[in-house]
């Protein structure tokens, strides 16, 4: 039998996000370990296992794999891949065994409420809300906080429970990482899910490092461009009193056999001879093709041929990301072959 979460915040399996804050904000206050002196050991233990469920509940990524596999799903012992709807776990590569390895629970507290503890000097040091990092309140009976973008780190925690001094200078953000995500033009036409397997090292309760994998699932939307790009919030490595890079997948575009992109439009090159274009004055000319989205298109040219004309055909383009319902044109251009001897093509003709 897993761990019940839901149970752990007193929340329903429906519950809303809302419902989820308002859940951890009163039992993360109430089960504090500052706030709890005389009862220490079950107040560190129930503040781990709230934390912990928020952490799970509160990521959508997380949640549906709990809601739908429990909680042995979450920390890598996998279901048989033979499961009604294993599929979530697939790459095009088999499957991928999802990894999940909980924060330290003064870290969810610190990043939900802005600061390490909301009491003062309660009980062992935790670094408190001094410098204007936490303002506390009462509104209806719970305490508020007001968060200004600090980020307390696992040793700094560590470093005030064990009585060594803190660094107060505030953490440095990591340069970001970035990584090529290499999409067909099919994909970007039509959209796709990519669920890339990540794995960066992280800092556990002690401050020690820990290598753990994560599944990042990646939505591309119809339309994307070269050079857009994804971001991750902070999912590089962590080292002390270093806020972790974030992680930017920027899309790169494969080259394709016929098509071309020029913005939002397509472009194919026709190549046809000079007989080609001179019969086609008189009967017209029809071009054949299969679409990004595999349907078969039929272009009857009824215009004359000539070199450098381009035919316009309307909303046969790509996808505008802003509107995937509008499209661009494709556009085609033509390249037309003379023959090596025009002078005997000449002579025939005298």
């Amino acid at each position: 039998m897993g761990v019940e979460y839901y149970e752990i915040l007193e929340v329903e399996r429906s519950g809303t996000d809302e419902d989820l804050k308002k859940a951890y904000r009163k039992l993360a206050m109430k089960w504090h370990p500052d706030k709890n002196p005389n009862n220490k050991r079950e107040a560190e233990t129930k503040f781990k296992q709230i934390s912990e469920a928020y952490e799970v509940l509160s990521d959508p990524q997380k949640r549906a794999v709990y809601d739908q596999y429990g909680e042995e799903a979450l920390k890598g012992r996998m279901p048989h891949p033979d499961t009604a709807g294993a599929s979530f776990f697939h790459t095009g590569n088999g499957p991928t065994t999802f990894r999940f390895n909980p924060r330290n629970a003064d870290h969810v507290f610190a990043e939900f409420f802005g600061c390490s503890s909301p009491f003062g000097g309660m009980g062992v040091g935790r670094g408190g809300c001094g410098g204007g990092g936490c303002g506390r309140g009462m509104m209806g009976g719970s305490w508020v906080s007001r968060s200004f973008g600090g980020m307390f780190r696992d040793d700094m925690f560590s470093s005030a429970r064990e009585g060594k001094p803190m660094n107060q200078g505030p953490p440095r953000k990591a340069s970001p990482i970035e990584n090529t995500l290499p999409c067909s033009l099919e994909e970007l036409y039509k959209g796709t899910t990519k669920r890339l397997k990540i794995t960066r090292e992280i800092m556990d309760a002690r401050g020690k490092t820990v290598l753990v994998e994560e599944l990042l699932t990646i939505e591309i939307k119809p339309g994307w461009k070269k050079g857009t790009k994804i971001t991750f919030a902070e999912k590089g490595n962590e080292q002390p009193n270093v806020i972790a890079a974030d992680l930017v997948f920027v899309i790169d575009e494969k080259p394709h056999g016929v098509f071309t992109r020029d913005g939002n439009d397509l472009v194919v090159t026709q190549k046809i001879t000079l007989a080609e274009a001179e019969a086609e004055a008189l009967a017209g000319y029809s071009i054949h093709l299969t679409t990004l989205d595999d349907r078969s298109l039929t272009i009857t040219i009824n215009n004359v041929i000539h070199p450098n004309y381009e035919e316009l055909v309307p909303k046969e383009g790509m996808p505008i990301p802003k509107d995937p319902s509008q499209r661009g044109n494709l556009r085609i251009k033509f390249v037309v072959e003379f023959p090596n001897n025009l002078d005997h093509g000449a002579a025939n003709q005298n």
